[in-house]
């Protein structure tokens, strides 16, 4: 994975950011206080003090949140996102971007719960909107499913899962905005992470509603 966000602001600045799918590893000694693993640990946290001092979620979007934590979330960016196959450009509000960067951060951070998404961020489409958030997440689920069928193992057509993945990554979202909240002088990172906790929220809490409305789109798109 080598995936580039480019940031150009109405000012003249411009920012990139990259991620190779490696989880950050920046010197221990420089860590704030929110990143360590204890600081408002998620509830459903596998990991224990002795297996990490820091929170690999915390460590990964560090960089992002240090950037841009006294920027204004409205305000007008050119974000270009580039891969190893194509280029995305698009206008947008910065807090539309982030939460497209954090989400792909998040998700190839280490983070042992967030590492389930990992086969989406593999594919990433930047700038999703909800729809397409749920369309991908059903679509890449259906297919482990699949793969897991044909493995002779049980597979679940029902999407029961799905709804049970979706909740414990709220529950990570919540604790990761619960840290950076002391820390965000403007609202950018918060609305990019209150956003981004929808988005999943939605698969969650209304999945079935989520699908009637995606079906009765296709019906009639045919």
């Amino acid at each position: 994975m080598n995936i580039n966000y480019n940031f150009k602001f109405q000012d003249g600045r411009s920012i990139d950011f990259k991620v190779t799918g490696e989880p950050a590893r920046p010197p221990v000694s420089q860590m704030p206080a929110w990143t360590r693993l204890e600081h408002c640990k998620c509830s459903n946290c596998p990991l224990k003090a002795g297996e990490a001092v820091y929170c690999p979620a915390a460590i990964e979007i560090l960089p992002v949140v240090e950037e841009f934590q006294a920027e204004d979330a409205y305000q007008k960016v050119d974000v270009m996102v580039t891969d190893e196959r194509r280029s995305y450009a698009k206008e947008t509000t910065l807090e539309e971007a982030l939460r497209s960067l954090l989400g792909l951060k998040m998700a190839t951070s280490g983070c042992p719960v967030l590492a389930e998404l990992k086969p989406m961020a593999l594919h990433h489409l930047p700038f999703a909107n909800s729809d397409e958030f749920v369309m991908r997440s059903v679509g890449y689920y259906l297919l482990q499913q699949l793969f897991a069928a044909r493995n002779k193992e049980q597979a679940d057509w029902e999407l029961k899962g799905l709804v049970e993945r979706n909740q414990r990554l709220q529950l990570v979202n919540q604790a990761l905005w619960q840290r950076i909240h002391a820390v965000c002088r403007g609202d950018s990172n918060l609305k990019a992470l209150l956003n981004f906790f929808s988005m999943a929220s939605s698969v969650s809490v209304s999945l079935e509603s989520q699908l009637r409305k995606l079906q009765a789109r296709m019906i009639g798109e045919a």
